[in-house]
């Protein structure tokens, strides 16, 4: 594809938190704005308010769910009755998730069929969706989760999720713009299914990206000191995710 102007982009946080929101917070969720395609990264509990000050379900063009865990795919039931019942959206919404997400989001709604409003396609898988090559891997998880990459002129960013760390993670992250990372926990890793703050940093070094941006913080946590610690071994640029944040791409 021939682009008549440089695309722009743009990645707002609509949800920082793990396991469950802190106060005045959301838990984990996305929104990637890029030369007028509007994608959605997870969609956890108390994201779909703020994804829909930035963007409404006939503006939203794909969702991309990295595993079943509620504090990532929750509020994809409050997006599909948002679609069905107040939208009036022509079409379905390209849907990339692993096996089980429609499951336990159709869980929440006994109604209601989620394939009304969306058009599943599995991952781990490679896609064009879009602006966007979609690779997503298998990362290690309590449940089947995948790690993301989106590619586009101009831009490469990978989310790790809430994945623990593994080959196919450098893999995602190499040579990315930015890489988006959970940080849940502080002080040395003792689990194989989460990353930590300086787990994020020692693979954003790795893969040689240009910026980090932490998120996933457990409810409670200092994020000013999970800079820190990332910062040991990743010397570019690290941010903590908040909610309402917009990162130029």
């Amino acid at each position: 594809m021939l682009w008549e102007h440089a695309p722009v982009g743009e990645l707002t946080v609509l949800g920082s938190c793990g396991a469950w929101p802190e106060a005045g917070r959301a838990a984990s969720g996305f929104l990637l704005e890029f030369d007028g395609f509007c994608l959605v990264m997870d969609l956890g509990y108390a994201t779909l308010p703020q994804l829909l000050g930035r963007c409404t379900g006939r503006e939203l063009d794909a969702v991309v769910i990295t595993h079943e865990h509620p504090d990532h795919c929750a509020d994809l039931s409050a997006l599909c009755r948002a679609l069905l019942f107040g939208e009036g959206r022509e079409g379905r919404v390209p849907l990339y998730c692993p096996q089980g997400v429609l499951g336990r989001v159709q869980a929440m709604e006994p109604t209601e069929d989620l394939r009304e409003v969306f058009d599943p396609h599995p991952l781990p898988g490679s896609y064009q969706v879009g602006p966007f090559r979609l690779d997503g891997r298998l990362l290690p998880h309590h449940v089947p989760h995948a790690g993301v990459r989106l590619t586009a002129p101009g831009l490469t960013l990978a989310y790790s999720g809430d994945a623990g760390p593994g080959h196919a993670l450098g893999q995602l992250a190499a040579g990315a713009d930015l890489l988006v990372a959970g940080a849940t926990l502080q002080g040395p890793a003792t689990d194989p299914y989460l990353l930590s703050a300086a787990q994020a940093g020692q693979w954003a070094a790795r893969a040689g990206a240009e910026r980090l941006l932490l998120t996933h913080f457990w409810p409670g946590t200092e994020r000013g000191r999970s800079v820190a610690e990332a910062g040991v071994a990743y010397q570019r640029e690290i941010l903590a995710a908040r909610e309402g944040m917009t990162l130029p791409l």
